[in-house]
């Protein structure tokens, strides 16, 4: 039964709590963080439901966690609304693993069931890797290591702590421990180098045991010259591997293997590996059984004890890339002879599986590419990257029948795979970082739904350890595609994790005088090579404010104040006139594909310095670092005013620059999307801009930094109409215009010539349909507060958008049928919803004694809710 409280809220029950977690993570296995952080998810039945305290106990087995019982720590009844609490007992042991679970109270007092334990379990930590050295074969070839030992007691649990550079494929027994690829992720190596912990219990046997690594070059050992310069990092070596294994006995004592020079080396059947030009393997040179006991290694070499590189080993926290799916050709096509062309329908980013039966010694070419050539043939070249190979493996046949075979050390971004040497059968194998989907949205306009989809794969093909701008041609991780494309991107996938690292990324390769680099990681390019470049780089204040915003993160805030300060410093000094200067301004609008239009740069680059400032300043506020934050606000005030008096042209009620004669609509919606407009000039630029709109007949004009602001700037200032045209569109520029000629992601420029189909900083949009079309916002501290506001409506009959939060579901459905508007909102314990409901008169609410009474304003009644699924019906105009 549920019960009425004295303010009118209701509650079917005490809390329940799901989805607990530990950083993020679920039963994370190896975590280095001092003082983890626990987290859960608390629901209830009713309406309004509250929680008042919570009590973790963390203990040393499930069945005292179960009964509530901590024997390592005990946090007590606290009196807090808080999702996420800080684990506040004695130091935590290295390789250990801590049971957990967690009672709430609601706002009636009723304290619920302790949850379902859960665990955690530590990495080294402090410990270390003791005295294991690091190893490799001092070649340039992708070594074999193994390493002999023997289990002659019963084992209890076994760990495998290792790191290999740039990559490591694990084997034991002749069976591959765990399912990730591409591992450890990508850091700059002179600051951070990560290591993974694996259960290899189930792998052990009695007797001989054998444990091995097959390893890549990745970033770390590159040898293709290439524009970045990743062959000339100062942290460049070959491939080498750290590795301590830990065997616990049932009476609590250990056996240790770690790497040193007793492991045995030598060449593999990976003759050459490399992320720009792929792989060679000469099946030939396969060694069956060299990963299990019993073969004779003594033609092997000792391992070569290798220099450790500069940066700090720490656990891997974030999720690895893995193979997410496995699809089949939808078309082969033969443009000549002994060509073929396998079409895979897709544009995504992995690799292929091969199944050939050659002679020996045939050498089978796989070359993948984004599009055909005009013979039919695959496109297969890259500018900045030196030779004639690019995204081209190959494999030489053993002649053992039907062979298998697929890349271990390098990623493609593709459609098409062209085969010559023989004739083979490919499956796609999809890569990328096995982050968790978050939303589901749905819209009754077919184009609407495909370019949310399109964008989708769009960022997945571009996640493989760190946000890239594409799969195919850098596999760089561009600050500024991250700056325009992070709230879309969390809007559709939980990246607090992937972002969290990624932000660690951005600090290591901070300059000390506070300069950041415009691709993160960095060898050294993007410091001068494009400098400065505030648009892209400014991404690291707007990126540690939003994950606050999205996951209520206040460690992240504390962790990064000082960089971020330091970051914003350096901008500050370079200010000249009151303006930021800026090389790479709106990058790509549409006839320029070579880069941006000839405007004042100034004018992008100083509107996204005032944003930075602004959200460095409210990262001050939540740290409570007030002396800082009036001089923040102050400096952003200073810019404002000097792009205003350079820019705003108010006679005519626009902005624009000397350099450009044209009218950019980047130009007017940055300003008015940051706030930088003057109240007396807000109502000329926005006709302005909706006057040009019109005039290009409903088409956008904006490269990657507007075409994320456009649509939702003219919809907040009451143009949706407008906006739906744009978004709509079938004719060039647009997305439907990409559809119709084929695509199916979003490009990295609006010319069908683009370089790159896999490019999702032109795909921002998305961002519009989530927050007005589906209406769904998330307004502060992890979505403690969230707006609902359906407010781009045009052309589109219903909508809807379900979000997993770090507070539980949220979700927003609505649908008119002639004038009858009907919205349906779920809202998760611990948020408050503003709810703006079309209405051109009475609303209905459902249950309306718990929905109160609306305020009316500008064409919406406006209810505030708790928890609770709530229903509203409305006439409209």
């Amino acid at each position: 039964m549920a019960e009425l409280t004295d303010d009118g809220w209701t509650s079917g029950g005490p809390l329940a709590v799901t989805r607990p977690t530990v950083e993020y993570a679920e039963q994370p296995l190896g975590t280095d963080v001092d003082r983890p952080r626990l987290a859960w998810i608390a629901t209830a039945p009713g309406y309004g439901a509250t929680q008042s305290a919570y009590q973790v106990v963390v203990a040393t087995s499930a069945e005292l966690a179960a009964s509530g019982t901590g024997d390592v720590w005990d946090s007590g009844q606290v009196s807090s609304d808080a999702f996420r609490i800080t684990y506040d007992g004695p130091a935590l042991a290295p390789r250990a693993r801590y049971h957990w679970s967690v009672r709430l109270w609601d706002g009636l007092d009723r304290i619920g069931q302790w949850s379902r334990p859960t665990w955690f379990e530590t990495g080294l930590r402090d410990e270390g890797f003791g005295d294991a050295q690091w190893i490799g074969a001092g070649t340039e070839a992708a070594p074999l290591l193994r390493r002999t030992f023997s289990v002659g007691r019963p084992v209890e649990r076994a760990r495998l702590y290792v790191s290999g550079l740039a990559y490591a494929e694990l084997r034991m027994n002749g069976r591959r421990i765990g399912d990730a690829v591409l591992d450890p992720g990508f850091t700059d190596y002179d600051n951070t180098v990560l290591y993974v912990t694996h259960d290899v219990t189930d792998l052990l046997q009695a007797g001989d045991n054998v444990v091995g690594a097959a390893l890549g070059r990745g970033f770390y050992g590159m040898t293709t010259p290439n524009v970045w310069r990743w062959h000339q990092a100062p942290w460049t070596g070959d491939p080498r591997l750290l590795a301590r294994l830990v065997i616990t006995h049932p009476d609590g004592s250990e056996t240790e293997v770690r790497s040193d020079d007793s492991w045995r080396v030598t060449s593999g059947p990976t003759v050459s590996d490399s992320l720009y030009a792929g792989e060679t393997y000469d099946a030939r040179l396969a060694l069956p059984g060299w990963d299990g006991p019993g073969f004779d290694d003594s033609a092997w070499s000792d391992a070569v004890v290798l220099a450790a590189p500069r940066g700090v080993v720490r656990a891997q926290e974030h999720e690895p890339i893995r193979v997410v799916e496995e699809v089949a050709p939808v078309e082969i096509t033969a443009p000549r002879d002994g060509v073929q062309v396998v079409d895979f329908g897709r544009t995504t980013a992995g690799w292929v599986r091969l199944r050939v039966s050659a002679p020996a010694g045939t050498k089978v070419s796989l070359r993948y590419g984004e599009t055909l050539l005009p013979d039919g043939g695959v496109a297969a070249v890259n500018r900045h990257v030196e030779g004639d190979r690019f995204q081209l493996d190959e494999y030489v046949a053993a002649g053992n029948g039907i062979e298998e075979w697929e890349p271990r050390f390098s990623y493609k971004g593709f459609r098409y795979v062209q085969v010559e040497g023989a004739a083979a059968e490919l499956t796609l194998r999809v890569a990328h970082s096995d982050v968790r989907p978050v939303s589901r949205f749905q819209a009754s306009a077919p184009l609407y739904e495909q370019i949310e989809q399109a964008m989708r794969r769009t960022v997945l093909s571009n996640l493989h350890g760190i946000p890239t701008d594409t799969p195919t041609f850098e596999k760089n991780g561009w600050t500024g595609d991250a700056q325009v494309g992070a709230p879309t991107m969390a809007g559709q996938l939980d990246l607090a994790r992937f972002f969290t690292k990624w932000l660690g990324d951005l600090r290591d390769s901070q300059h000390d005088d506070g300069q950041l680099p415009v691709i993160v990681p960095s060898a050294g390019w993007g410091f001068e090579e494009l400098s400065p470049a505030t648009e892209w780089s400014t991404v690291y204040p707007f990126l540690l404010r939003e994950m606050h915003r999205w996951y209520g993160d206040d460690r992240l805030l504390s962790e990064h104040w000082e960089p971020v300060l330091r970051y914003l410093d350096w901008e500050l000094a370079r200010v000249e006139d009151g303006l930021s200067l800026s090389v790479l301004g709106d990058w790509i609008p549409p006839g320029y594909p070579a880069g941006p239009p000839p405007e004042d740069r100034r004018l992008t680059g100083t509107a996204y310095l005032y944003r930075a400032l602004l959200a460095a300043a409210e990262i001050g506020e939540t740290l409570g670092r007030v002396d800082q934050v009036e001089r923040l606000r102050k400096s952003a005030a200073s810019l404002a005013d000097g792009l205003n008096r350079e820019f705003l042209d108010r006679s005519a009620g626009l902005y624009r620059t000397a350099k450009d004669p044209d009218y950019r609509q980047t130009s007017n919606a940055l300003p008015l999307a940051f706030g930088l407009v003057p109240d007396d000039q807000v109502e000329r630029v926005v006709a302005g801009l909706v006057a040009d709109v019109e005039a290009r007949g409903f088409h956008l004009n904006t490269g990657c930094l507007g075409v994320g602001v456009l649509l939702p700037v003219l919809t907040a200032y009451g143009h949706s109409d407008v906006a739906a045209r744009i978004a709509l569109q079938r004719t060039y520029p647009s997305w439907g215009y990409w559809f119709d000629e084929g695509a199916d992601t979003m490009w990295e420029m609006w010319e069908t010539d683009t370089r790159s189909r896999n490019h999702y900083f032109q795909g921002t949009v998305t961002q519009w349909l989530l927050e007005n079309v589906a209406g769904l916002r998330n307004v502060a501290n992890g979505w403690e507060r969230i707006l609902v506001r359906p407010d781009a409506r045009d052309q589109v009959d219903s909508a809807s958008l379900r979000m997993d939060t770090v507070r539980g579901r949220v979700s927003v459905s609505w649908r008119r049928i002639g004038r009858v508007f009907h919205l349906e909102v779920q809202v998760p314990v611990g948020s408050t919803a503003t709810i703006h409901v079309p209405s051109a008169g009475d609303v209905t609410a459902v249950p309306a004694p718990y929905a109160g009474k609306p305020s009316v304003a500008d064409g919406y009644a406006i209810f505030t809710v708790g928890s609770g699924h709530w229903s509203f019906t409305s006439r409209t105009s």
